[in-house]
């Protein structure tokens, strides 16, 4: 039994060393800048190695962390396994990020190195020197340079429990939380996984995954790259969502499995359709969030079934559900049944079990004797919130779901002040800390405002510290974007800034933040309101 990540990945190398293990199809390798074509199992075991050794010379070793800002490149998987094989714990960086969410993620974390991209570098040494950190950063390929510690945890034997990754997840009321996932987390994921079955079956040693999601979050990293070193196959791991190309690309690289976000469809569906919309390999796709009247319509158009699942960060795959036995109840927002791994409960907000049908805020936990078992170890330097979501011995998900008299359970609202654009967890309060610093805002709060393709849109209540009139607008709204640019990731950045004479607000001067969702829904479209979304690039 593989007790951590790379021994998992070793065993597979050693079995089908010849197999493809990693493919890249002709857009990611142009947008890259990289080699199209495939690496093979034992080809990437030999570099894996290399790493390992280097990182073990330098001083490396169990209880450091060190940051990967590489994109959705092949180098992020081999310095992953090569630190893993080290007991070295990676933190993902998102390569969106800039100098206000680096200067956090690198201080809360503690990192005393990132391999990074060489054109971000800089930016990472210098949020680092923000946060008062010793910190070096190395290229992919670069010589690694001596650890400044020594490994915290040296005298421990490296195991399940050991800690594999940090991930952030955006906090609901402050700044995102660093999730600590150990080895059994990430094993758990591909183990579940691979023995699916019904709809979703995987055949061993012979599927092709194909994912546009990115490797700094939990599906890239848990599901998908895990279940083909736990089964053998090939990871197609794509640089970003193309629509108009993907599936050319899903063609090139042969894939049989694909992973999607709810924005994917609707944008598939919203290209003409074509003679070769079936003339694919594909059996069928893993995601959550196809909204509902799309999901009908894309099955048959493309000829391969989207079976939608649930799990958050914090659960990995000890509390997935997914609906992959028929009925799958397509185009209701359904995702599945409860299966004996794991624990649930629907409960109102004074606590009491809801009734069928009736919205609830979703409680999991682990069956058996650890209710934690395969769950985040918990949130770095939060014992607190970590307490507080673990209450009464069940976690809380912050989702409000509904259970039908068969028990089929189906996805209703967020509970949680969590904005989700394309896919992306965006914290209100983070966006409205960057925001508050602009010479401008007096105030500001942020909600989501309904988007037809990405779901939700950031948009901005903002009290000026002048008042203007009509024809200054504009450029305030746009000079508080670029601002919000220069600081937080594209997608962060207001899409609508509203100019309003004042924020609603609780008895005691908090946000309420229910009557600002509702606000946010009707100030698009109005003269105090400024569309700002054209501004929101993906940055270079």
């Amino acid at each position: 039994m593989h007790t951590t990540v790379h021994q998992c990945f070793a065993a597979t190398a050693a079995r089908t060393p010849e197999a493809e293990f990693l493919f890249t199809e002709s857009v990611t390798a142009k947008a890259y800048g990289i080699a199209p074509g495939a690496i093979r199992w034992g080809e990437a075991a030999a570099e894996v190695e290399r790493l390992r050794a280097a990182y073990a010379e330098a001083g490396y070793g169990h209880g450091h962390r060190v940051g990967l800002l590489l994109e959705n490149r092949p180098a992020f998987l081999l310095h992953w396994f090569a630190l893993n094989a080290l007991g070295v714990s990676v933190v993902p960086i998102n390569a969106e990020m800039r100098s206000a969410e680096l200067a956090y993620l690198i201080g809360h974390s503690e990192i005393g190195l990132a391999v990074t991209l060489p054109e971000r570098a800089a930016d990472l040494r210098a949020a680092a020197a923000q946060a008062g950190i010793a910190f070096e950063t190395m290229g992919p390929g670069d010589a690694v340079p001596a650890a400044k510690t020594r490994p915290p945890r040296a005298a421990e034997a490296i195991g399940p429990d050991s800690e594999c990754a940090l991930l952030y997840t955006s906090g609901t009321t402050g700044r995102p939380k660093g999730c600590i996932l150990g080895n059994a987390y990430f094993l758990r994921a591909g183990e579940w996984y691979a023995a699916l079955d019904g709809v979703c079956g995987i055949r061993r040693d012979a599927e092709r995954v194909i994912t546009p999601l990115p490797l700094n979050h939990m599906n890239a990293m848990a599901f998908s790259t895990m279940v083909v070193l736990v089964a053998g196959g090939c990871l197609v791991q794509l640089d970003r969502f193309h629509p108009k190309t993907w599936l050319a690309s899903a063609r090139e690289s042969r894939a049989t499995i694909v992973h999607y976000l709810g924005v994917m469809p609707a944008m598939l569906l919203a290209a003409p359709e074509s003679a070769a919309d079936k003339d694919h390999a594909i059996r069928w796709g893993f995601g959550a969030g196809v909204d509902r009247k799309n999901h009908a319509p894309f099955e048959s158009r493309f000829g391969f079934p989207l079976v939608e699942a649930w799990a958050m960060t914090e659960t990995g795959a000890g509390a997935c559900i997914m609906a992959n036995r028929e009925p799958r109840l397509v185009g209701t927002s359904c995702f599945g049944r409860q299966q004996d791994y794991v624990e649930l409960r629907l409960v109102d907000d004074e606590g009491r079990d809801a009734p069928a049908d009736a919205p609830g805020e979703l409680l999991v936990r682990s069956a058996g004797d650890d209710p934690r078992r395969y769950f985040f170890s918990g949130y770095l330097k939060d014992e607190d919130a970590t307490r507080e979501a673990w209450a009464g011995g069940w976690f809380h998900t912050g989702d409000l779901v509904r259970r039908d008299a068969e028990g089929n359970f189906f996805f209703v609202d967020r509970k949680k002040n969590v904005i989700r654009r394309s896919g992306e967890n965006i914290s209100a309060v983070e966006v409205e800390s960057v925001l508050n610093q602009h010479p401008a805002v007096r105030t500001s709060a942020v909600a989501a405002t309904p988007d037809t393709v990405r779901g939700d849109e950031v948009l901005a209540c903002i009290v000026v510290r002048e008042e203007l009139d009509a024809s200054q607008r504009a450029e305030i709204a746009q000079s508080i974007v670029a601002h919000a640019l220069a600081q937080l990731a594209y997608y962060k950045a207001p899409g609508y800034v509203a100019f309003v004479d004042a924020l609603p607000l609780t008895a005691s001067q908090k946000i309420q933040r229910g009557q600002l969702r509702e606000l946010a829904h009707g100030l698009p479209g109005q003269a105090h309101c400024i569309d700002t979304r054209a501004m929101k690039k993906r940055q270079a």
